[in-house]
């Protein structure tokens, strides 16, 4: 069991570095003048491929980098965060296996994902 323990650790430090990189480009695209929206996956249930506080910062242009489905639901997170810059106002999303959007996105796994977009100053 202490194997798996330091394995977790691991993953957890290296799921940390890769938010913490999407922190940073955020900032820089914020520095170079671009808007930014910052989504995170604020809750799971069942299979999901990616778990809660895992993130994805969207520029204007429709340029990313994070995750918050690990590929399935990304271009509709995108979609829905280029209007959040547009507008100022916060959204939370929902996916799921009794969604009929998460069939046309891909979100098919079985599990649900809540994800919280917001604009940054």
């Amino acid at each position: 069991m202490a194997g798996s323990n330091v394995t977790q650790n691991v993953l957890d430090l290296n799921r940390a570095s890769k938010d913490d990189e999407v922190l940073a480009e955020a900032a820089k695209w914020r520095e170079s003048g671009r808007k930014v929206a910052l989504a995170t996956v604020v809750k799971t249930w069942g299979s999901s491929p990616r778990p809660a506080g895992s993130q994805l910062a969207v520029d204007e242009n429709g340029a990313f980098v994070g995750s918050v489905s690990g590929g399935c639901i990304e271009g509709a997170v995108v979609t829905e965060a280029l209007e959040v810059m547009k507008t100022g106002a916060p959204k939370t999303l929902e996916y799921g296996i009794t969604n009929e959007l998460a069939w046309e996105v891909g979100l098919a796994c079985g599990g649900q994902v809540r994800v919280f977009v917001e604009a940054l100053d």
